[in-house]
């Protein structure tokens, strides 16, 4: 079962690879992650995608509560939230493909960022059902590269997860 985990981390040195090698060194996968800044540039955000039984999730969050550096520790999927992804797409481009192209782009509310005679650069954000869905729609016309930033994610509602304590 796929999860999400968002980590608040003091914004210093080290704390992604402690992060990272905690994953490696008990053999647990990282399927996407993603580190910034907060408001707070003391503190940055980790957006971790995961997976595993009940049991294993239980581990890695007890797991991270202990590293140095981290905040707080909140398995996102318990909590209504919101996810998004941002996919950069450079497909091949030509002759009367350029218009079924931005039709398609336009269909997924993308923007082209960069064109050239024999390419276009499109920029899709979403979920990821969204991202799987234009890349299979693209993929007929020559997808070059992508490029995927990870999933992104944060609570709904009014109340920010809080950052002083540990408790949920």
């Amino acid at each position: 079962m796929k999860r999400t985990i968002s980590v608040l981390v003091e914004n210093k040195f080290g704390v992604l690879a402690r992060v990272a090698s905690l994953f490696s060194g008990r053999g647990y996968n990282i399927e996407s992650l993603c580190v910034a800044e907060t408001i707070d540039p003391t503190i940055s955000r980790m957006t971790i995608v995961t997976s595993g039984d009940p049991q294993v999730i239980e581990q890695i969050i007890k797991q991270l509560r202990k590293l140095i550096d981290v905040i707080k520790v909140v398995d996102l999927t318990e909590f209504d939230y919101i996810e998004r992804e941002l996919v950069l797409i450079k497909v091949k481009a030509v002759g009367g493909e350029r218009a079924e192209i931005l039709r398609i782009v336009e269909i997924f509310r993308g923007k082209v960022i960069d064109v050239t005679p024999e390419t276009y650069t499109l920029e899709i954000t979403g979920d990821e059902e969204k991202i799987k869905a234009i890349i299979e729609l693209l993929k007929p016309f020559g997808i070059k590269e992508i490029v995927r930033t990870g999933k992104v994610a944060i609570t709904r509602g009014a109340q920010p997860l809080k950052i002083k304590n540990q408790e949920e």
